[in-house]
């Protein structure tokens, strides 16, 4: 098995004694340079496995050498050492491309997690899973490519988008397809936390720290140790455990209820939440520092409704789902279903249609499903209807007609044939009829 090779850049000999015996410790080789032109040489003529460099160089910024990686070497990770505390920096370096930061002084715990991480990004049994995100619209090419990118990043990032879309499976392919895969991929939804209880789910405690602490505990930080923590809806935080969540990722430790030791943690922050985040911030209910922390990088999940020419593949895909969960075959879909689904808006997004599809696969005959199963809101199935293009046929628009309004009657009525016929001012027998001409019956 070849050795893996560092490239250490610092004008401080003692900061690369320091980091070539921790390294060598690791069995990695190093070459240490102190200045911006020397690591550039280097990187031209040589092979590395990673990259450590200072943000301050006596010829340059380490941001430079962040940009000139990413442009001749996308596939190095590149690491930066910034002044404690300077967070802005880090920042500033993980969206340039970084991987990861590391604060002096530094603390070889964490530096030498920092190292394990970074040399798994490149290995090989770490595979993308992204085409577990089922459609092939444009939207879905550019969000897979996104993934890729940043499942190789250890930045912090900030996952948008309305409520139903599959944030939090977004969430879990960074995870799958990163170098952290086979350690814990840990959710937490924020809002469904007892105030009084966040710090003792977040950090963990002691036995005997407060009343019912009846033994330790670790808590999600712990537990998603050399993982990924996935916060969603991470907006219904309270301000004073904002505060302490931002202390945690800044500091990569935590402190335990009850215990004076602080303990370091590896862990890679994932968030999403269906609130506007940006406007939470403006009306100071959320704070801004942390909010920069969190979205170091931002990631938008689309709607379904950006993405409908993914309905048919997203439908099938559903479908055998639940015929596999229900150990039934697969029922067929009829064109006029397919036709309704494709128009429709889908506020409740990717959610919605799951719920819309379990529905009409409990209604249906078990053989096919038709448009009577569907049962889309009337609402939105009007307003579609009605507004097709103007050039259809008049009998194809008269027929749309017809479906809608006997619809609208079943909806009143509750699905009362007998009402709905009445409400019509036809006989029950041609409302029957109707139904089966119009591929409405499931009878």
């Amino acid at each position: 098995m070849t050795q893996s090779c560092a490239l250490i850049i610092d004008d401080e000999p003692d900061i690369c004694r320091l980091l070539e015996i921790t390294l060598n410790r690791m069995s990695i080789k190093t070459l240490s340079v102190h200045n911006l032109q020397e690591a550039k040489k280097a990187l031209r003529t040589r092979t590395f496995d990673l990259c450590l460099t200072d943000m301050r160089l006596p010829d340059g910024d380490g941001l430079d050498l962040v940009s000139f990686v990413q442009e001749n070497h996308p596939n190095l990770p590149i690491a930066v050492i910034t002044a404690h505390g300077n967070m802005e920096t880090a920042i500033r370096a993980l969206k340039s491309g970084a991987f990861d930061f590391i604060s002096k002084p530094i603390d070889l715990s964490v530096f030498r997690d920092i190292i394990s991480t970074a040399l798994k990004i490149n290995a090989p049994e770490v595979k993308s899973t992204s085409d577990f995100l089922i459609g092939q619209s444009e939207v879905m090419h550019q969000l897979r490519e996104k993934i890729i990118k940043l499942a190789r990043s250890q930045a912090p990032v900030y996952i948008s988008g309305s409520s139903g879309t599959g944030k939090e499976l977004v969430a879990k392919i960074i995870h799958q397809s990163g170098p952290r895969h086979d350690a814990p991929f840990i959710p937490v939804n924020c809002g469904a936390i007892p105030q009084e209880l966040m710090e003792s789910e977040f950090f963990g405690h002691l036995k005997g720290s407060f009343t019912g602490a009846t033994h330790d505990k670790i808590g999600f930080f712990q537990a998603a140790n050399k993982g990924t923590l996935f916060l969603d809806e991470v907006a219904d935080l309270p301000l004073s455990m904002q505060v302490k969540l931002l202390r945690a990722i800044q500091e990569k430790a935590i402190r335990p209820i009850g215990s004076a030791k602080e303990i370091n943690t590896d862990v890679r922050i994932l968030c999403a939440t269906h609130n506007d985040l940006h406007e939470l911030v403006r009306q100071n209910a959320f704070r801004q520092d942390l909010f920069y922390r969190l979205n170091v990088i931002e990631l938008n999940v689309p709607s379904l409704k950006e993405r409908l020419d993914d309905i048919p593949l997203l439908t099938q895909h559903i479908l055998e789902k639940i015929a596999r969960n229900n150990n039934k075959p697969i029922p067929i879909i009829e064109k006029e279903v397919m036709n309704s689904l494709s128009l429709y808006d889908f506020p409740g997004n990717i959610r919605e249609l799951e719920n819309i599809l379990e529905r009409a696969f409990t209604l249906s005959n078990g053989k096919e499903i038709t448009h009577f199963d569907l049962q889309l809101p009337v609402e939105a199935e009007s307003t579609h209807h009605f507004s097709q293009d103007p050039e259809l046929p008049l009998d194809d628009y008269l027929l749309n007609i017809e479906r809608q309004t006997i619809l609208n009657a079943l909806e009143k009525t509750n699905m009362n044939k007998t009402k709905a016929a009445k409400l019509l001012g036809i006989s029950f027998r041609t409302l029957r009829y109707r139904l089966k001409k119009l591929g409405l019956s499931n009878e």
